[in-house]
């Protein structure tokens, strides 16, 4: 039941046509009901007016027929209770014949109709008369009429109640000189049955209307959202890469020309990018043709600066000078010809694994031991922290994360700073590993990284000083080439660092090769870091 309620709460946010049908019709329900109930009232108002009219004339020809029929009769010929009977009974047959009762109240001062001394008509329950009226007419009193509610018995003994109209006026008996108080009660049940029809065609047209008005809502906005859903079936695919997938254009109304804007602006990305990828892959092709070209002189070069360097001893202070200088740039210009050779194959996609279980933290102390003279150079201590209890695990290829550590020890050397005097700047390693990944990260103390260029410092040939010197020989390309290496392992290559704090490299792998990161057992920023925060 959760699964439903959290499928349709998702149908109701990502569907606007959901959200505009079911917004229309319940605006439309509140409309209707509002204009129903307004009709209602007013034919309500109307039936009761005209009935209670008709009933007051009817009860006021029924009172004046009373009188003349009183006045004509010799008060001495006839005792009170007869002449009561006389008045009364054609009027309760008149009301059975015409739908009314008919009570005659004892006269005034007489006390409450249920005390006795009323006639009425059969079956009627005398306290269908409202205790309101019965008290108006306690007193000689003007004609008055209010709404009630009729009980009498039916014809099958059950008992019936319906709303009705009671109207009270009074008569004097010759026969006692006393003021004798009529009541006619007219029921409304014919104008309940027709309020109660002219309510359920209300009911059944309000129901019709918002159905129809749920059927053009639904189509109306399915003929904007449907174009609107093709746009953004062709976009997620256009995102994908498939850069021919294009809107079909209908008529030339509004979303007709959306849809023709839509192919322009695709088209014209589509030509972008592939100007991109063929400038792309003219420049790598540029670079893997001169990489190779250049191995064959840059070979010979070297054999020749080798002779030179190996008898710089016989040559003057200057050309000897010259001669070393010569095997350094060479030296150079070896490296960044292997680096662009490396990183033509990772544009190829020719870069492969040998993949065994590497020891991150023997690669460590392998690492700092190829650096240490450089390191020393520097006046950088290099220290490595590492587990001593169990080993730190994962399944790579031992050569790329060779060069992945060192490249981030050297760039670490190369950004420390100068040693303070009479002490060093400090490069830690540190390795961490779980049953899940393992970790090295490499932090120094120096000049640090601005905001925005932790994402910036692995890219191709960028440096965050231009003018800043490179002591260990980089070319540029050793971040980037490190990137590459890890992405080809499955793992994360991330940098941390704030300006005069300095930085960390943090370099996680999985533990099995293929298996998916979740976490590293080496946090990003540094403790140290935090602290001072």
């Amino acid at each position: 039941m959760a699964t439903g309620a959290r499928g349709a709460l998702t149908f109701w946010r990502r569907s606007i046509q959901a959200r505009v049908v079911a917004s229309t019709v319940l605006l439309s329900a509140v409309v209707v009901g509002v204009v129903g109930w307004l009709l209602l009232q007013q034919t309500r108002d109307g039936l009761l007016d005209q009935r209670v009219e008709a009933v007051v004339a009817e009860a006021g020809n029924e009172t004046d027929d009373a009188r003349a029929r009183l006045q004509s009769t010799p008060f001495s010929d006839v005792d009170a209770a007869q002449q009561q009977r006389a008045l009364v009974e054609p009027i309760i047959a008149r009301g059975a014949s015409r739908d009314f009762a008919v009570v005659l109240a004892g006269p005034t001062g007489a006390g409450d109709l249920s005390e006795g001394g009323a006639t009425y008509t059969r079956g009627l329950d005398r306290t269908s008369v409202p205790p309101s009226l019965v008290e108006h007419f306690a007193e000689v009193a003007e004609p008055a009429w209010t709404y009630t509610r009729i009980r009498r018995e039916g014809p099958d003994g059950t008992r019936l109640v319906e709303p009705g109209v009671v109207v009270g006026s009074q008569v004097t008996l010759p026969a006692d000189g006393r003021t004798y108080t009529l009541y006619l009660l007219f029921p409304l049940s014919g104008e309940e049955r027709t309020l109660d029809l002219v309510s359920r065609a209300l009911l059944t047209a309000g129901s019709l209307l918002l159905v129809l008005v749920a059927g053009v809502a639904f189509l109306v906005t399915r003929q904007v959202v449907t174009p609107v859903r093709m746009a953004r079936r062709v976009a997620e695919r256009l995102a994908a890469g498939r850069l021919r997938e294009r809107l079909e254009v209908k008529g030339e109304d509004d979303l007709a020309r959306l849809a023709t804007s839509f192919n322009q602006m695709a088209s014209n990305l589509q030509r972008q990018i592939r100007q991109l990828e063929e400038l792309s892959r003219v420049q790598r092709r540029f670079v893997s043709d001169v990489s190779h070209e250049l191995r064959t002189p840059l070979t010979t070069v070297r054999m020749a600066g080798d002779v030179l360097h190996d008898a710089r001893a016989d040559f003057d202070p200057v050309s000897a000078r010259a001669a070393e200088l010569l095997q350094v740039e060479l030296d150079r210009f070896e490296t960044l010809l292997s680096d662009l050779l490396e990183i033509s194959r990772f544009d190829a996609g020719a870069a492969v694994l040998e993949v065994d279980d590497v020891n991150l933290t023997d690669v460590a102390h392998r690492v700092v031991d190829s650096t240490l003279p450089l390191a020393a150079q520097r006046g950088v201590q290099l220290v490595v922290r590492a587990p001593d209890d169990h080993p730190c695990l994962a399944e790579a290829d031992v050569r790329r994360v060779e060069r992945i550590v060192r490249n981030l020890v050297t760039n670490a050397i190369d950004h420390a700073g100068p040693a303070e005097p009479g002490g060093s700047t400090e490069v830690v390693v540190h390795v961490a590993g779980d049953q899940h990944s393992a970790a090295i990260a490499v932090r120094d103390h120096g000049v640090g990284l601005a905001p925005g260029e932790s994402a910036m410092v692995f890219n191709r040939f960028w440096r965050a000083d231009p003018a800043r010197a490179r002591t260990s020989g980089g070319t540029g390309l050793g971040l980037a080439i490190s990137l590459e290496d890890t992405h080809l392992h499955g793992g994360w290559l991330q940098a941390w660092g704030r300006p005069g704090e300095g930085a960390q490299f943090r370099l996680t792998l999985p533990r099995r090769a293929g298996e998916p990161l979740r976490r590293s057992p080496i946090t990003l920023i540094p403790d140290d870091a935090v602290e001072a925060v």
